[in-house]
């Protein structure tokens, strides 16, 4: 592959996990990590992970819990990559839509918790192409905003 073929390959794992997220299709993201891949979950400012996923398995289990929402809408953008080979690094950035029923609030009452995250991502290339081997979500701010 060439050095533009791979940014495009990287590029559309990186679209395909926020589509994916999306559908809650649990095992197609889970499948675009290394078998071994890892999943955590940062807040700003906070060293330690908040939660951490090891394995297709347990990734695939923390995507079902995107269910409880009534629909989500992950937007990327801003994305980076550094190639070195069979590796390379990223950054992206993404403004992830979590629409909900308002907790104690009128029936039908809907609102937006919106994460504001930027992906730190490890890839290598595996015989079935790029694979996330490592993926730090990190969650910049979130909002609450009422959905009309």
């Amino acid at each position: 592959m060439s050095e533009p073929d791979d940014r495009r390959a990287i590029r559309a794992l990186v679209d395909d996990y926020a589509r994916m997220a999306d559908r809650i299709d649990n095992v197609g993201l889970a499948a675009l990590f290394t078998p071994d891949g890892v999943l955590r979950i940062c807040e700003r400012g906070n060293p330690e992970p908040v939660r951490m996923r090891t394995g297709r398995a347990e990734i695939a289990e923390a995507i079902t819990g995107l269910s409880r929402y009534v629909v989500t809408m992950h937007l990327v953008a801003n994305h980076y990559v550094e190639l070195a080979g069979d590796a390379a690094t990223g950054e992206s950035y993404c403004r992830a839509s979590h629409v909900r029923p308002v907790e104690g609030g009128p029936d039908g009452a809907l609102e937006n918790y919106v994460m504001n995250i930027r992906y730190l991502d490890r890839y290598v290339r595996l015989d079935e192409g790029w694979r996330i081997a490592e993926r730090e979500l990190q969650v910049e701010w979130t909002e609450v905003v009422p959905v009309a």
